[in-house]
């Protein structure tokens, strides 16, 4: 009895045994499987082709006209460079014009003590009417003497005598004449003005000063700079293309000065110059003409020199001055121009983004035909009006969506 009972129990727990652990998979395969449900919800979808939206901004491409230049640094250079000196020794007794003052051609500059030299012409004049008056009496006697010669009273020597005496006398004459021009011209170097008009430098001289031909410093320079030469050198491979520009049209030249500005320096005061001269803001563009082309190509550097006459009416330029310049050969009208920062480059080549209508990109190559300061000419691979990216490109890949964070077509296009 004892027996029986106890197989039984043992019965009863095996099939409770069997019972747990035919649930126990179940209860696992659903936990996993609630687990790759929460794991797929928080990944947002991704793993099943959904692509992220960039943000980037984008230009238009523009077609407008566009210069042809070639740059080169330039040299600004005066017309005309003259010093001042005294063409007679005398003592200075009066200054006519400040330093740095604009000076007009044949204004007073210096005056000389003038009584020595209107002494010398007084004395040089009395010379002449007192050799006059003898050279006059020496004709009438030779004209008597020739009356006679003529009759045969007095001998030929006699006569031959008297006509080189009279012909002496008319030297003498001519002599004082000389001496009372010399004296004259003297007395007119007196006055010492301009023989240009332009801006004159620094004095060498001050009143009461000895001044002489022979002084080895000049009294003053005066350069002038209204209009004013700008000479800059280009490569010679360019000579033929500039011929034939040129003949076509005059050649313009383009001088930009550049902005130099000291570490730490404070903004320039208000200027204090004469009226006539304005201050040169950093950057400001001057144009002229070029006026003169090299008659050879330096054979050392490989370069032509040109120069190009500015009208420098508000005397922005200065001999001396270095500028940055481009020779405008002529003007693309319709060329196809993006920002520089559009165009990237790989190992294939140069390419830039595109942005379609639907805001996804594309990967487009294009060849550069030459670059403008910030700008770029396009020769092929887009056209007027087209959309491109110019920043975020590293985030992109073809076919990428964009989010234009900042337009700036409309700003391009204007």
């Amino acid at each position: 009895m004892t027996s029986k009972v106890a197989a039984v129990v043992l019965s009863g727990v095996l099939i409770l045994g069997s019972c747990s652990s035919d649930e126990q998979p179940a209860s696992s395969v659903s936990a996993q499987e609630s687990s790759r449900d929460v794991s797929n919800r928080s990944s947002g979808g991704k793993g099943r082709g959904n692509a992220s939206v960039v943000p980037v901004e984008t230009a238009q491409v523009t077609t407008k006209p566009i210069p042809i230049t070639i740059p080169a640094v330039g040299t600004v250079e005066a017309i005309s460079t003259v010093q001042i000196r005294s063409q007679a020794a005398g003592q200075l007794i009066s200054i006519g014009f400040k330093e740095g003052d604009e000076v007009r051609k044949g204004q007073l500059l210096f005056a000389l003590d003038a009584r020595p030299f209107q002494a010398a012409l007084a004395e040089a004049q009395a010379a002449l009417e007192r050799d006059t008056a003898t050279a006059n009496n020496q004709r009438a006697q030779l004209t008597r003497q020739q009356r006679l010669f003529d009759r045969g009273i007095i001998a030929r020597d006699q006569y031959e005598m008297q006509d080189a005496t009279a012909k002496s006398s008319e030297a003498v004459v001519s002599v004082d004449k000389a001496a009372v021009d010399a004296a004259q011209l003297n007395l007119q170097y007196a006055r010492i003005t301009a023989p240009i008009s332009g801006r004159a430098g620094s004095l060498g001289v001050h009143v009461g000063d000895i001044v002489h031909p022979t002084d080895a410093a000049p009294m003053v320079t005066v350069n002038q700079v209204a209009p004013i030469y700008v000479s800059f050198s280009v490569p010679g491979k360019y000579l033929a293309d500039i011929r034939r520009y040129q003949r076509e049209h005059p050649l313009r030249v383009e001088g930009r000065i550049a902005p130099a500005t000291l570490p730490g320096a404070q903004p320039p005061a208000p200027s204090v110059a004469a009226p006539d001269v304005q201050p040169a803001p950093p950057g400001q563009t001057e144009e002229g003409l070029v006026t003169f082309i090299d008659n050879a190509v330096d054979t050392t550097t490989g370069t032509i020199k040109l120069r190009g006459t500015f009208d420098n009416a508000d005397r922005t330029l200065w001999p001396g001055l270095f500028l940055q310049v481009d020779l405008q050969l002529r003007t693309e009208v319709n060329a196809i121009v993006v920002p520089a920062a559009a165009v990237q480059v790989s190992q294939n080549g140069n390419y830039v983004y595109v942005v379609k209508p639907d805001d996804t990109v594309e990967m487009r190559p294009v060849s550069i035909e030459r670059q403008q300061g910030n700008e770029i000419v396009i020769a092929k691979g887009l056209s007027g009006g087209e959309q491109i990216v110019t920043d975020g490109q590293l985030r992109l890949t073809p076919g990428a969506h964009v989010d234009i964070t900042r337009g700036l077509g409309d700003t391009a296009s204007e």
